[in-house]
């Protein structure tokens, strides 16, 4: 079992950054896939990155691509989303999730039915 409390959301202003934190818990030895989803008001929770438990691959979603970095560091047991040049599109409450899957394939990372632990959500407004 994964337990992840996400941090990091706030209120910034178009083309400003923020980084969100996904801190996991829980039993040791867990080897898992992170990914950060996102949804805003009225639509579907979509995934918009992904990485690997090993952090050699990741995966972007056309929107993000280029302005989102994801990354790892496991003995910290922490993943992060560097975002940056927001835009007010990129309004949402942003949730990290795990995956129990040590895969390093995209079609994985990218499969969200494998994602079965989540955080609580952070809010991320971004203001014209």
């Amino acid at each position: 079992q994964v337990q992840l409390v996400e941090s990091g959301g706030g209120l910034v202003q178009t083309g400003d950054s923020l980084r969100l934190s996904c801190a996991a818990s829980g039993r040791a030895g867990s080897r898992y896939a992170v990914g950060w989803f996102r949804q805003a008001p009225g639509t579907e929770r979509r995934l918009v990155a992904a990485i690997s438990w090993s952090g050699e691959n990741t995966w972007y979603s056309e929107t993000v691509k280029g302005r989102f970095a994801i990354s790892r560091n496991n003995a910290e047991n922490t993943v992060y989303l560097q975002m940056n040049v927001l835009k007010p599109e990129d309004t949402a409450v942003y949730y990290c999730a795990a995956a129990l899957t040590t895969a390093q394939a995209v079609n994985i990372l990218t499969r969200t039915s494998l994602y079965y632990y989540w955080g609580q959500g952070t809010q991320v407004t971004v203001s014209s």
